[in-house]
């Protein structure tokens, strides 16, 4: 609301404590009074409001069975949550490179809907599980996917959902969401890479690569925190090659950086190999591709 505020001209500045734009506005006043803010034909400030406004609405709708119950609103709900927080992620990987600069509320914002990813995945593998089982088991593709149907042999869930205390309530919501030390190491190593040009004082295009890589490498990481997503950290290892070739095909960096890319080109690799612990959730024929 502040952004779409200021980019209406209901108020004169917006709040940025850390980056600094021009001469006449801050990091956060000049990404969104850029190009390619300005690219979109609305304010893409009141967008994104509305757009979480929705994804708070449409989260807590329908209830624990909506992946059988509601498998529409499962989809809209990862639609809304997976493809716009990749966007988001986006826009945060191009502001220092296109724009210059970086804006403290949209970092806030990315991260909340990165965040949301991991929880929502095994909910939508749910989703696809039933309506494969119950189409091949002759039912309405259509129909099941608007009005929900029972898979033979189901039972009640007696786990708690949103009626529950608070503290049951979260817990619940974070079954499927386990964080092995690895991700989050994984997940520190790319924030570094994201200021490594402030440590080392490196120069586009390496200081663009390392941004761009440790901006990808905290995506997988926290997105492979979802226990039906933790293959997607194998990408990593790949991201991990790049930093130990990157000194040697592209320029911008020192000695002491290269180095240092190398090391954290290692590193990563090595991170990103283990599976890390799994809870007590099974996913049905999916458990066969978590390794």
């Amino acid at each position: 609301r502040v952004l779409a505020a200021y980019q209406l001209g209901h108020i004169d500045g917006g709040w940025e404590p850390f980056f600094s734009g021009d001469a006449n506005r801050n990091g956060t006043e000049f990404i969104i009074t850029s190009d390619v803010s300005k690219a979109w034909p609305v304010a893409d400030g009141g967008l994104g409001a509305t757009t979480y406004m929705f994804e708070v609405l449409m989260g807590v709708m329908g209830g624990r069975a909506r992946w059988r119950t509601m498998p529409w609103m499962v989809l809209l709900f990862g639609i809304v949550v997976v493809p716009l927080g990749v966007v988001s992620i986006y826009f945060i990987i191009i502001q220092p490179i296109v724009i210059g600069t970086y804006c403290t509320l949209c970092l806030l914002a990315a991260l909340a809907m990165l965040i949301m990813i991991p929880y929502s995945l095994d909910e939508l593998v749910a989703m696809g599980q039933f309506l494969v089982a119950n189409t091949r088991r002759g039912r309405p593709f259509w129909r099941s996917f608007f009005m929900g149907d029972a898979l033979p042999g189901s039972g009640k869930d007696k786990r708690p959902g949103f009626d529950a205390g608070f503290g049951d309530t979260v817990a619940s919501a974070a079954r499927g969401v386990t964080v092995p030390w690895t991700l989050v190491a994984s997940a520190a190593l790319g924030l570094w890479l994201m200021f490594s040009r402030l440590v080392f004082g490196t120069e586009p295009p390496m200081a663009n690569s390392d941004h761009l890589v440790g901006a990808l490498v905290i995506t997988v990481a926290v997105i492979a925190m979802a226990e039906v997503a933790r293959p997607l950290r194998f990408v990593n290892a790949a991201f991990g090659l790049w930093l130990i070739a990157a000194p040697w095909l592209i320029a911008g960096a020192g000695a002491l950086a290269s180095v240092a890319s190398v090391i954290a080109g290692i590193a990563l690799i090595g991170l990103s190999l283990p599976r890390g612990p799994r809870g007590q959730e099974h996913y049905g024929g999916w458990d066969r591709y978590i390794v």
